[in-house]
């Protein structure tokens, strides 16, 4: 159902839709993406990318998340909530079944988000300002020796497993990394500021990242590790996180400025549409049933809920008493979404059935990405925790 300003918001959409246009990957060329041999809008006929685990059923990606499908890999680990809070330095453990903060320990200065490894073996905090990488064993919460990465704003897996991509906003590059010691392979220059979240194509093929403060997406070659091409939206907007349909046809692309997500498809590089949710969209989830896709607005104090299905908004669940919803989770059964309060110091639990606020945790400043886990998923294709 529609806000009482969501036709405001809808009008503001058309006039950011109209602005949006492709732009070639290279200066003087006209932005022409290359010919597709699949129906419009459909998943790529292609094989998959080589060493990609094949998909558990056709037509959904996420069909390996369902409640209580957990790996073996992970099934005797416990519950936790992992909260990396930016001001302090810290990571703050939340059992979710208590709803209680059990422990507290120090990382490196400006951990960002805490990253689910390919594996699913290990968790990385991704420490901004200092440089290295904090490895956490889930099962047991040993805190290993950081390992050194220049600037992990964020991290991700190729669906393979044979590269982690860190994504090093302040240098403007995406670094192609061994997956466990995180040794750089190659470095991939982008042509846009302020890259930091990306989501991979159903095949595997591509990866489209966001550029927050560059008002575009660009679409990589996953194999080749090059720029395939570049989206221009609307002067202003401000671009955050991605992620594919279940269907694998669209990406979803949340636009803190806009205030809602566009609808991009990835293969011809093009707006398909645009969702108003509210203002400061920022994280994207999907239901454990993959029928929705939870938008956290962070300036409203909300989350919207996205039916796949229709395209629309469904409803909308306000936090009572406000607050900076940003980046979570969903719990192992699907009953839970997560989400760190950013400006508010504090983490709430949400009831995924009614919307109601279970509770507010009181955590370190500045909490961003937090991780719940363990989830369910065959592997982990990074951030706070993406798994196919």
């Amino acid at each position: 159902m529609r806000t009482p300003g969501g036709w405001a918001l809808a009008a503001f959409a058309l006039i950011l839709l109209a602005g949006c246009r492709p732009t070639p990957d290279r200066p003087g060329t006209t932005a022409r993406p290359a010919a597709a041999t699949h129906p419009p809008g459909a998943p790529s006929a292609a094989p998959r990318l080589p060493g990609m685990p094949p998909p558990l059923r056709p037509g959904d990606v996420y069909a390996a998340d369902r409640p209580g499908r957990l790996s073996p890999v992970v099934r005797h680990m416990p519950a936790r909530v992992w909260v990396p809070d930016s001001q302090d330095g810290t990571v703050h453990v939340i059992d979710p079944r208590t709803r209680r903060v059990v422990r507290r320990f120090l990382v490196g200065r400006l951990p960002q988000h805490v990253t689910p490894s390919w594996d699913l073996r290990r968790l990385w905090v991704t420490n901004d300002e200092s440089n290295p990488l904090t490895p956490i064993d889930p099962a047991t919460g040993h805190v290993g020796r950081p390992v050194p990465v220049a600037d992990p704003y964020n991290l991700y897996f190729t669906p393979n497993g044979r590269r982690a991509i860190v994504v090093a906003e302040r240098l403007g590059r995406l670094d192609f990394r061994e997956p466990h010691s995180m040794r750089l392979r190659h470095t991939l220059a982008v042509p846009c500021p302020g890259v930091d979240h990306l989501d991979f194509s159903a095949d595997g093929r591509y990866l489209l990242a966001s550029c927050e403060f560059g008002a575009s997406l660009i679409r990589v070659d996953v194999a080749a590790e090059r720029i395939t091409g570049r989206l221009m939206l609307r002067a202003g907007a401000k671009p955050q996180d991605v992620k594919l349909a279940p269907d694998g046809r669209l990406f979803y692309v949340a636009d803190m400025v806009a205030g809602g997500v566009w609808l991009v498809d990835g293969a011809r590089l093009r707006v398909t549409g645009f969702v108003p949710t509210g203002a400061g969209a920022h994280g994207l989830y999907v239901s454990r049933d993959s029928a929705s896709l939870y938008v956290s607005n962070r300036d409203a104090g909300s989350v919207s809920v996205v039916s796949f299905a229709s395209r629309r908004v469904r409803t909308i669940w306000k936090l009572p008493g406000g607050g900076s919803p940003d980046m979570g989770g969903v719990s192992a059964d699907g009953r839970v979404l997560w989400l760190s309060g950013r400006y508010h110091a504090e983490v709430y639990a949400i009831d995924t059935r009614s919307g109601r606020l279970l509770a507010r945790v009181g955590v370190g400043r500045g909490p961003h990405g937090l991780c719940v886990y363990p989830q369910p998923g065959r592997y982990s294709l990074g951030h706070t925790g993406v798994f196919r």
